[in-house]
């Protein structure tokens, strides 16, 4: 939530406080004022759902755009629209002794709903890439971990499941099933989806439903109360090194802005962040007033990045993926061949280094022919 304040002799009032609108429908998005594209852009509204004004607000392409243009910083570029003192005093939701409204129910997706959808005979055109290059058994094994769901046209869904087994939500998308990319041409009908959308255009949830956003694979958090976690932006990059790396419990925050409310579930927790090679900065500087939570930032990826690797916007399970690959010889090998099993960090001078970042303890090392 974004606060603005207005400074006074001994005394600094808090009057206003913006949040981004919750989704409800395609006509609470809107065209971003930066990158032009549609149905991208969240503005910011005040406890009435009033706008502030038609471009503060955030674009979703947080990597390609990056547009975030908040109530703070329009109230300092236009210092004259501050309301008056006695304007504020006489609203009516900025009253200091209003009582704070009752807490809403929480609202979530039926646990049958999400058990119809895991089908691990079945593919998903983002599973079908992966299990080309991690152990099938293992990617089945992360299929059951990590509840993901897949849809008729082949879709993978992430849900997200709370430490409680009750789901919030889930996250509908599309990849290349030869490349492992997500698909984000703008002709390419439903890029991203959500499962409560499609449940509420089907009347199986109600209108009044709300959204309540937690982490993808916090549920996993109860079942290994032990382990260290590590949090990485996107849902794929926690699968991926879930299976290289399974000594952490990976969560995803599901975009480089999403570090509010939902990492206070982290709390007590060991945790060490990765971001993408684009957000170290921006993560930095949130992470480091996170308070009681205890967040390390790793630096590797913003060490070791080339720029090539800043253009193409990598994150720590591009460059795991890219380390491993075996180099081309003039006979092709086996499909098993080219699947990922361990890494050697005796041939890998990168792979010892993240043994050392993430204070890893090798337990043993085999060959596999």
């Amino acid at each position: 939530m974004d606060k603005w304040t207005v400074d006074k002799p001994n005394k600094k009032m808090n009057l206003h406080s913006y949040k981004l609108q919750p989704y409800a429908g395609v006509q609470t998005r809107h065209t971003c004022p930066s990158c032009g594209r549609k149905r991208c852009f969240t503005r910011y509204i005040d406890e009435n759902g009033n706008t502030l004004n038609d471009n503060v607000g955030r674009c979703d392409h947080e990597s390609s755009c990056g547009y975030h243009y908040s109530p703070s910083d329009y109230f300092r570029d236009h210092p004259d629209t501050i309301p008056r003192e006695s304007s504020w005093l006489n609203h009516p939701f900025q009253n200091p002794h209003k009582q704070p409204k009752p807490q809403r129910p929480l609202c979530t997706i039926p646990m049958s709903i999400v058990k119809q959808t895991i089908r691990p005979t079945i593919h998903s055109t983002l599973t079908q890439y992966l299990s080309t290059v991690i152990d099938p058994l293992i990617f089945e094994s992360l299929i059951h971990e990590y509840k993901l769901g897949v849809t008729k046209d082949r879709s993978i869904i992430y849900y997200q499941i709370d430490t409680k087994n009750q789901c919030r939500t889930g996250k509908i998308m599309k990849y290349d099933p030869n490349t492992g990319h997500r698909l984000k041409d703008p002709d390419t009908p439903s890029r991203i989806t959500w499962v409560h959308s499609i449940l509420k255009t089907r009347t199986q949830l109600p209108e009044s439903w709300q959204l309540t956003q937690c982490l993808f694979g916090e549920h996993l958090l109860t079942k290994y109360p032990d382990k260290k976690v590590a949090l990485v932006e996107s849902e794929k990059t926690a699968i991926i090194c879930a299976a290289l790396m399974p000594s952490y419990i990976w969560l995803a925050t599901g975009g480089k802005t999403q570090l509010g409310d939902k990492l206070r579930i982290l709390k007590g927790r060991d945790v060490i962040a990765f971001p993408d090679v684009d957000g170290y900065e921006e993560w930095k500087k949130k992470l480091s007033t996170s308070g009681s939570l205890n967040i390390r930032i790793s630096g590797y990826l913003e060490k070791n990045a080339t720029p090539e690797d800043r253009e193409a916007h990598i994150d720590i399970a591009d460059l795991l993926l890219r380390q491993n690959k075996r180099p081309a010889r003039k006979e092709p090998e086996k499909p098993s061949n080219s699947i990922l099993r361990y890494f050697a960090p005796e041939h890998r001078a990168e792979v010892q280094a993240l043994i050392d970042e993430l204070e890893l303890v090798p337990v043993s090392i085999s060959k596999i022919r």
